[in-house]
């Protein structure tokens, strides 16, 4: 429903930002479906992860990259978790630093979740994850224990690291409690050498649609949930 509904917010002519998850599965799948029927023209999309270029390319999503397109309209992803202002905690998917590179860049950035990604604190259910990379890793452990966090290097398949898109690593960070200062978080964080990007996305998105029992409806960042 939150998928649908966040495709009615495209229209023709748009240059999209496609984000990466469960979530962004939908609303391409709604999106590809608007321009089969015709009911959409013009609109090119720039992916954030290669398994949304995958399955933007089967749904007939046109697709461009962030130099071709430079600024964007409109960029449609997923989170988290969601804290009353707005703000994110994003990359359990893998793909934050190139999602947040294309939320950046565009006008307006259009969160859909369900309401179990709705909290009171970032850092309250989901681990912060924190892309790094891979020379020198473990000396950030410490560092991020220093900060409140405890810190685990994400395991993919074979007993192997996981690596991101870029060829990074990612440690995800848990906060008893959830983040208390996220914005000077990400400040200390953005300062470490080795430290590509971290999870906290913070006055970005500008709306979310969300799902929940009771249906869909939408939450404003400067107006009350």
């Amino acid at each position: 429903m939150a998928g649908r509904d966040a495709a009615r917010s495209v229209v023709s002519g748009m240059r999209l930002g496609l984000g990466t998850g469960s979530t962004v599965a939908h609303f391409l799948e709604h999106l590809g479906a608007r321009l089969a029927r015709g009911e959409l023209t013009g609109v090119v999309g720039v992916p954030t992860s290669v398994r949304t270029e995958k399955a933007a390319r089967e749904l007939g999503v046109a697709l461009a990259t962030l130099e071709g397109l430079g600024a964007l309209d409109l960029t449609v992803d997923g989170a988290d978790e969601v804290d009353p202002g707005l703000d994110l905690v994003k990359g359990l998917g893998g793909a934050l630093l190139r999602e947040k590179m294309v939320a950046q860049a565009s006008d307006r950035m259009l969160v859909v979740v369900d309401d179990s990604k709705l909290v009171g604190r970032l850092g309250e259910i989901a681990p912060l994850p924190v892309e790094v990379v891979p020379f020198g890793h473990a000396s950030h452990m410490g560092w991020l224990r220093d900060l409140g966090a405890e810190p685990t290097v994400r395991a993919g398949g074979n007993g192997h690291p996981y690596l991101t898109d870029n060829g990074n690593l990612i440690v995800d960070c848990r906060f008893a409690g959830g983040i208390e200062d996220p914005v000077g978080l990400e400040r200390q964080l953005a300062r470490r050498a080795g430290v590509v990007e971290s999870g906290l996305f913070l006055n970005l998105a500008t709306e979310a649609v969300v799902a929940g029992k009771g249906g869909v409806r939408r939450m404003r960042r400067g107006s009350s949930p």
